[in-house]
């Protein structure tokens, strides 16, 4: 073999993995891709990868189906679990639907809860059909055990002291059931920064928290979980998106 074939071989084969090395590049690429206001998908439409069903045996509730993900409170009343399970601050947006009734939600800095009295402790975005009541549409709920479970309906802003006092208040222009679409897709965007807490369903405040607990008796970080509450109820979530505060 001569100099030259050599070298056209030896030019063919850089060419190659310089493609392989751009193609895979791109495709991490994608897969990190953000958009115009920093916010990543967590459900690609078509799998449940990078989730996972906790406890484990009820697994066979979650499937995927035209884009969605559907929860089959039949198969099964537990969380899909998000597969970072060490977050802190977040804003988290998604889109549900109840064909018809049912109560799930939303948790976030979710652990084990060590009590035994939970599978997780957490905070708890409620969700439910429009007709159920405002203790769980549009709630927050302390998923808490070993403190105080406050109350924090749909309309309210919490603020919770140093000593584990409540005081609540009415949010002026809250969500009420006429904003939300009964069998139909809503969206939900919640917020997570230090110590304060935000939910909003379709656009509008729901209800609102904030604690000033000592940092021992706060949850800090943890996982994502969505939530299938009860059993003969179906729900379903799509275009959910994450954005990791710093």
């Amino acid at each position: 073999m001569n100099n030259g074939t050599l070298n056209s071989g030896l030019l063919a084969t850089l060419i190659l993995v310089w493609t392989c090395i751009a193609g895979c590049a791109a495709n991490e690429k994608k897969l990190v891709e953000t958009d115009e206001d920093g916010f990543v998908s967590i459900f690609d439409g078509k799998t449940l990868k990078g989730w996972r069903a906790l406890p484990p045996e009820t697994a066979p509730a979650w499937t995927v189906t035209d884009g969605m993900i559907v929860g089959d409170g039949d198969k099964g009343r537990g969380y899909l679990t998000f597969e970072n399970g060490d977050i802190a601050d977040l804003e988290l947006k998604l889109s549900y639907r109840f064909p018809d009734k049912g109560n799930s939600g939303i948790s976030i800095r979710a652990r084990e809860d060590k009590t035994g009295r939970r599978h997780f402790q957490a905070y708890h975005a409620d969700l439910g059909h429009v007709g159920i009541d405002k203790q769980v549409l549009g709630a927050w709920d302390f998923h808490t055990p070993g403190r105080r479970e406050h109350a924090c309906f749909r309309g309210d802003r919490l603020v919770i002291d140093e000593e584990d006092n409540p005081v609540v208040t009415k949010i002026e222009g809250a969500v009420t059931t006429e904003d939300i679409n009964k069998g139909d897709w809503n969206t939900v965007h919640v917020i997570a920064k230090g110590n304060n807490f935000k939910f909003f369903i379709n656009g509008k405040l729901s209800s609102e928290f904030t604690e000033k607990l000592p940092n021992e008796k706060r949850l800090h970080r943890g996982m994502i979980q969505l939530q299938l509450h009860d059993p003969g109820m179906i729900v379903h979530f799509k275009d959910i998106r994450l954005k990791i505060l710093k």
